[in-house]
C-alpha cells in the first residue's frame, strides 16, 4: 500500500498521474505505511467459502474478530457455527445466491467465542476455483466502529462545512488539502479549486511571507499560533477590491500514533471588529484628551497662560501645529465689541506650539505676504481668506491641501510642511474671540470628522476661560484704578518731612483692600499724616476705605483738631454702614440679613506735625499706636489713648502732643505688618522695633528692610506702612511778628514783610507780597478784635499768616462796579498759589501761598497791575 502522505493531491481525474505529481508518486511507492492508518482504527477480517458454502481459508484477523481459531473454522458451515438460530434459514438462503454469483454487501449477526453477539458488515465477492466451481471471498468489518467512524466523518463535515469561520487543511508540504465554504466564498472560487494552492496564491507577498513562516513553525514546533492578523485583498461585486483583516489561529494535526499529518486554521473575519475597536480607541483617545484639557486648562486667570494650556493639551496628541489668536481690542481691555463683522479686525498671536518645528509655519498665517507669524505679532487676516471666514461666521473652517470635499484649498501654501488644517473660532457667550488653528503635517492623518467636533469643543472649553481670563482683567483693572485712586502717590511730600510708604494688599490676585495711608498738606507749613484699616478684606472693603479716606480728607481740609477729626469721622463711618445710629441692617438676597454697619468699622490713628514748632498732636481710634526712634535711642511705642473704632460711637477721642526733634523717625502702620496666625501680636511689636535698628539709613531703605525682617509675604491681611523722618522748618526761614490793632500797622506789616523778603532774596515777590499783606492786615482791623500776628514761612513756597481774636471767617463776595472796598479777598484769590482761612483755639488764621521764582512762579509788578485791573 501508498503511505498516505505520499499519495499527494493532483488535479487530474482520479487514477490518472500528471506530470508535476508523477515523481511524488515514483518516490511514494513500495514504501512501507506507517503506523496509525486507517485499518489500525477499524476490525477487518477475510476468509474464502468453497463451492459447498463450507469455511475454505480462515485469515488471523479473522481469528482475532471472531474468536474462532482456523482449526475451529475450516469446513464449517458458517450459518451453522456463527448466526444465531432464529436467523439461520435466511442465511443459509444468502449463502446460495452468493453461490450463484452475485455480490452482496450487508449486515450478519454473529456470536463470538465468549458467546457475545455482535453485528458485522460483510462484503462477498464471487470467486471461481482452478476447476471452474463456484466459491466467494469474504470481508468482514466491524459495523459499530465504522459506524462510529461514519459518524465522525459526518459531523466533522458538518462542521467544516457550515461554520461561518473560514477552515483550511494545509499537508504537510504547505499546500491546501481543504477548505470550507466561507473561505471560498471570500475568496471567489469553489472549495475543490483551491487544493494544492499555497498562502502566495491568494495573499500578498508580504502576508504570505508571514503565514507560510507561521505554517513552518507549527508543523514544525507543534506550538500552535493563535489570533495572528493576516491582511489582504478580496474580491468584491462591484469588481474593486476589498482590504480585509482576518484573525487565524493555526495548529498541527496528528494521525493515530502522533505523526504530524498538516496544520488546520481557522480564519475570522475581524475587519469589522478592528473598525470598532479603531473608533472605541478614537473615542478613548478624544475623552481622554477632553478629561486633560478640563485638568489643564483654566488653571490661570492669565489669558495667554490659557491659550498656552491648550496647545499644551493639543500638540502634539491632536495635531503637529497649533496657534492661538486673539483679538486685539480684547487683550487691551477696550470696551465694546472686541472685533469687526467682517472678521478682519486686529488680532495678536498669543500663543504657539509645534511637534515639528521650532518656528511658525506659513499656512498657519493665513497667506501674509510677509511671512509667518510670530507670537506677540499683531496682524490681520485677509477678508476673502478662510480664517478671516473663521471669525466672520463663528463656523469652522477646513483647509486642506488638495481642497476635497468641505475643503479650502491651500493652493500654493500647501506644499509647505502643512497638509491639514482646522480653523476654529473661539466663541463665548455668543461673542467670537479670536482663532484656533490645528494642523496636521504631511505623513499623518488628515482631519476627519470626528476631529473636526473634538477641536470644536476643546476650543469651546478654552473660550469659556479665556472670557473668564478676560473679563477678571477688565474688573481687575478697574479695581487697581480704584485702589490707586484712592491711595496718595508713592512719593508724597511735606513741609518739614521726609516720607516714605509702602502698601501691600493681603489678596495679591485683585490688589485691592481695606488699608489706607494718606499724607495732607495742611496751611502753615504742617502736614497730616494718617493711617487706618477697615475690617475686612476685598473690594468691599476697599470701597469703605475709599469712602472713610475721602472723609478724613475733607475733615483734615477743615483744619480742626485731630480730635475732633475722628469724632466726626466716627459719625460718617455710622452712617455709611446704616441710617446713622450704626444699628440699622438692610435685607440681602434671599432673605438673608446682614448688619451692614460692621463693613465700616475701622481702626485709625491721626497726627498733625508742624514743621515750625517740630511738634506732631496725635489722635487714636482703636489703632495701633506709631512708634517713635529718635536720633542715639531706641524704637518706642508712643503712649496714645486708643480710643474706639470708628463706626462703634459713644465714647469721645483724646489727643497727645509730643515733640520731635531733628532726626527722629515717625512710623504709622497696620496690624498685618505685625500680626500673623504664626505668632502673637506682640511678638511682632518686638520684631518691628528691633527691625528699626539702623533709622539712619534712607527712609525706601528702611522700609524694605522693615518688610524683609518681618516676613510679610504671608498674605495673611493688607499692610500699609508709613514713614516719616523730621527736619524741621529753620529758624532763619520764619518771620514772626505781633502787631498792635491800629491803622499804622498796615504800614508796620508792609515794612516788616519787604525786609524779610529782601533778606531772604525774595525781592521778585515783594510788591504782591505787600499789596497782600495790606490787605489781609486791614480785614483784620475792621473785622477782628485784639492784637494781630503775621507769619512770614519759607519752605517749598511762601506763605504769609495773619492771625487775630474774631472767630467770623472772611468770605469772598463779588463787589459792584459803583463799591469802593469789597475787592480784597478778590485781590488775593487772584493774586496767590492758595489762600484760606482756619479757626484757632483763639480765633482764626487767614493765610494765602505764593510760589517761589525758583520754581518758575511767583507774581511780577506786571502780573499785580493786570490783577487790580481786572477787578474793575
Amino acid at each position: 500500500m501508498c503511505e498516505l502522505e505520499g499519495s499527494g493531491v493532483s488535479d487530474e481525474p482520479s487514477g490518472v498521474v500528471g506530470p508535476r505529481n508523477a515523481e511524488a508518486v515514483t518516490q511514494s511507492a513500495w514504501q512501507s505505511s506507517p503506523p496509525g492508518s486507517l485499518y489500525d482504527y477499524i476490525r477487518v477480517a477475510s476468509f474464502s467459502l468453497g463451492p459447498d458454502g463450507r469455511i475454505e481459508q480462515w485469515s488471523e484477523r479473522a481469528e482475532e474478530f471472531f474468536g474462532v481459531s482456523a482449526s475451529e473454522a475450516l469446513g464449517q458451515d458458517p450459518i451453522t457455527a456463527f448466526v444465531p438460530e432464529d436467523q439461520r434459514t435466511r442465511a443459509h438462503e444468502r449463502v446460495a445466491e452468493i453461490l450463484d454469483g452475485r455480490e452482496w454487501i450487508g449486515t450478519v449477526p454473529y456470536r463470538d467465542k465468549a458467546g457475545q453477539e455482535g453485528l458485522a458488515e460483510v462484503y462477498v465477492m464471487p470467486s471461481r476455483s482452478e476447476t471452474g466451481r463456484r466459491g466467494a471471498l469474504c470481508i468482514a468489518v466491524d459495523v459499530r466502529v465504522l459506524r462510529q467512524i461514519e459518524t465522525d466523518l459526518a459531523s466533522s463535515q458538518a462542521v467544516f462545512g457550515q461554520s461561518p469561520m473560514g477552515f483550511i487543511l494545509f499537508d504537510t508540504n504547505l499546500k491546501l488539502l481543504r477548505v470550507n465554504q466561507r473561505f471560498s466564498t471570500v475568496f471567489g472560487r469553489s472549495p475543490g479549486d483551491h487544493r494544492g494552492r499555497t498562502p502566495h496564491d491568494f495573499l500578498s507577498r508580504v502576508e504570505a511571507d508571514r503565514l507560510t513562516a507561521a505554517l513552518k513553525q507549527v508543523l514544525d514546533s507543534g506550538d500552535p499560533v493563535l489570533d495572528m492578523t493576516i491582511v489582504g485583498t478580496v474580491p468584491s461585486g462591484s469588481g474593486t477590491n476589498n482590504r480585509r483583516r482576518w484573525a487565524i489561529s493555526l495548529y498541527r494535526l496528528h494521525s493515530g500514533s502522533g505523526r504530524p499529518i498538516g496544520v488546520a486554521g481557522v480564519a475570522q473575519d475581524v475587519t469589522g471588529r478592528q473598525r470598532a475597536e479603531r473608533e472605541a480607541a478614537h473615542t478613548r483617545r478624544n475623552l481622554a484628551l477632553l478629561n486633560e484639557a478640563s485638568r489643564r486648562i483654566g488653571s490661570s486667570l492669565d489669558l495667554e497662560t490659557t491659550a498656552r494650556e491648550l496647545l499644551d493639551v493639543a500638540v502634539p496628541h491632536f495635531c503637529d501645529l497649533a496657534s492661538v489668536d486673539l483679538y486685539q481690542a480684547l487683550l487691551v481691555g477696550e470696551e465694546g465689541p472686541v472685533g469687526t463683522a467682517d472678521g478682519s479686525g486686529e488680532v495678536r498671536r498669543v500663543a504657539f506650539a509645534s511637534a515639528v518645528s521650532d518656528a511658525p509655519v506659513t499656512p498657519l498665517d493665513g497667506g501674509h505676504a510677509g511671512g509667518p507669524v510670530s507670537v506677540g505679532a499683531v496682524h490681520r487676516y485677509p477678508f476673502n481668506s478662510p480664517w478671516a471666514g473663521a471669525l466672520r461666521t463663528a463656523q469652522t473652517q477646513v483647509i486642506g491641501a488638495d481642497g476635497g470635499d468641505g475643503e479650502v484649498e491651500l493652493g500654493e501654501l500647501g506644499g509647505g510642511l502643512v497638509q491639514s488644517t482646522l480653523a476654529v473660532p473661539v466663541v463665548a457667550r455668543d461673542t467670537v474671540l479670536g482663532l484656533v488653528q490645528f494642523a496636521r503635517a504631511k505623513g499623518s492623518e488628515p482631519f476627519s470628522e470626528r476631529d473636526r467636533m473634538l477641536a470644536e469643543e476643546l476650543a469651546a472649553r478654552a473660550a469659556v476661560f479665556i472670557d473668564n481670563a478676560r473679563l477678571y482683567r477688565r474688573e481687575h483693572e478697574r479695581a487697581l484704578i480704584l485702589q490707586r485712586s484712592l491711595l496718595p502717590p508713592g512719593n508724597p511730600e511735606a513741609a518739614g518731612l521726609d516720607i516714605a510708604c509702602r502698601y501691600l494688599p493681603g489678596n495679591m490676585e485683585t490688589e485691592v483692600g481695606g488699608d489706607w495711608f494718606d499724607v495732607i498738606e495742611l496751611p502753615g507749613h504742617r502736614t497730616a499724616l494718617v493711617v487706618g484699616d477697615v475690617m475686612g478684606r476685598g473690594l468691599r472693603a476697599a470701597v469703605a476705605m475709599g469712602e472713610l479716606r475721602t472723609a478724613v480728607r475733607t475733615l483734615a481740609l477743615l483744619d480742626i483738631e485731630p480730635a475732633d477729626v475722628l469724632s466726626a469721622l466716627d459719625e460718617v463711618a455710622r452712617g455709611l454702614g446704616g441710617s446713622g445710629d450704626g444699628r440699622s441692617s438692610r435685607r440681602g438676597k434671599a432673605g438673608d440679613t446682614s448688619d451692614l454697619s460692621e463693613v465700616y468699622l475701622a481702626t485709625c490713628v491721626y497726627a498733625v506735625y508742624d514743621a515750625i514748632t517740630r511738634r506732631v498732636t496725635i489722635a487714636n481710634a482703636g489703632h495701633l499706636p506709631p512708634v517713635l526712634v529718635e536720633p542715639g535711642e531706641q524704637a518706642m511705642m508712643l503712649e496714645v489713648p486708643t480710643g474706639m473704632p470708628l463706626g462703634v460711637g459713644g465714647e469721645p477721642f483724646e489727643e497727645v502732643e509730643v515733640d520731635l526733634p531733628d532726626g527722629a523717625l515717625l512710623a504709622l502702620y497696620t496690624d498685618g505688618l505685625v500680626e500673623s496666625r504664626n505668632h502673637p501680636l506682640d511678638e511682632g511689636l518686638r520684631a518691628f522695633r528691633a527691625a528699626l535698628d539702623e533709622p539712619q539709613r534712607p527712609l525706601e531703605d528702611v522700609c524694605d528692610h522693615i518688610l524683609a525682617r518681618l516676613d510679610t509675604a504671608h498674605g495673611e491681611d493688607d499692610i500699609a506702612l508709613l514713614m516719616a523722618r523730621v527736619h524741621g522748618l529753620p529758624a532763619d526761614s520764619v518771620g514772626d511778628w505781633t502787631l498792635e490793632p491800629n491803622p499804622r500797622s498796615v504800614a508796620r506789616a508792609r515794612e516788616l514783610a519787604r525786609d524779610c523778603l529782601v533778606s531772604w532774596d525774595l525781592g521778585a515777590l515783594v510788591d504782591t507780597t505787600e499789596l497782600l499783606v495790606s490787605e489781609l492786615v486791614t480785614n483784620a482791623l475792621r473785622h477782628g478784635q485784639g492784637d494781630i500776628r503775621l507769619r512770614l514761612l519759607r519752605d517749598r513756597t511762601l506763605v504769609c499768616e495773619v492771625w487775630d481774636d474774631a472767630l467770623a471767617q472772611p468770605r469772598r463776595r463779588r463787589a459792584r462796579a459803583t463799591d469802593e472796598g469789597g475787592r480784597g479777598l478778590q485781590l488775593v484769590s487772584l493774586l496767590s498759589a492758595r489762600w484760606g482761612s482756619r479757626r484757632t483755639h483763639r480765633g482764626k488764621t487767614v493765610w494765602f501761598e505764593l510760589d517761589l521764582p525758583s520754581d518758575g512762579g511767583g507774581s511780577t509788578g506786571e502780573d499785580t497791575i493786570e490783577a487790580l485791573l481786572s477787578l474793575f
